[in-house]
């Protein structure tokens, strides 16, 4: 395996290359006030960038700006103290990451660092047509504190429809053997896939032998 390499990410400029592919990827560009306060992990192949994901570990969370008022209010999640809180934003993936141990690597390097975080409970926030975070939610296990078009602040741009749910990082850690069946999956499309294009390129070379 081609050999990842994980760096935090601190200068003005590469911060801004980093809102830059998460923009590309999602659609929605984050604020740079919000992306400084992160913790912003990088992660590169050949010293290119090509995923990255941003930690907050303290208020404000963005999530939860787009949570409407009542929702606060009628859910006693809300209870909780604040500093509990960590929330984890900004997550992408390029392309170049075809190899299915590169995915499952950044994966777990994400969980290993929300775990050393050592926060209680961790937001997450997708959009509701993201496949990278609903396979991530599917094995975190988390519940759902809003689903739906979200609650806009001034000056605060997110997806049409989104889901704001929370999990702890405990449970994250003790889901990991479905990270292991996530893996095995991936492993399963990638081979199905790779069988596909000797096929098709079997039938290709069988048709000009013909003509």
């Amino acid at each position: 395996m081609e050999k990842l390499t994980f760096k935090e990410i601190e200068s003005l400029e590469d911060i801004n290359m980093v809102l830059n592919k998460f923009e590309f990827s999602s659609g929605v560009r984050l604020p740079l006030e919000y992306a400084k306060n992160s913790r912003i992990v990088g992660v590169f192949l050949h010293n290119k960038l090509v995923a990255s994901y941003m930690l907050v570990t303290g208020p404000d969370f963005r999530s939860l700006l787009f949570v409407p008022d009542e929702t606060k209010a009628s859910n006693p999640f809300f209870e909780h103290d604040s500093y509990e809180f960590m929330e984890v934003n900004g997550f992408w993936m390029s392309p170049a990451l075809k190899s299915p141990i590169q995915q499952v690597t950044v994966w777990l390097h994400l969980i290993k660092d929300i775990f050393f975080s050592r926060k209680k409970y961790v937001l997450l926030m997708r959009n509701l047509h993201s496949r990278n975070m609903e396979r991530f939610m599917g094995m975190a296990n988390p519940k759902p504190l809003f689903q739906g078009a979200p609650y806009v602040v001034d000056g605060n741009y997110t997806h049409n429809q989104i889901q704001v749910s929370y999990t702890t990082r405990w449970k994250i850690v003790l889901n990991s053997h479905k990270y292991l069946v996530e893996y095995r999956n991936r492993l399963k499309r990638a081979a199905a896939f790779s069988d596909h294009r000797g096929l098709i390129k079997g039938l290709e070379q069988s048709e000009a032998s013909l003509t």
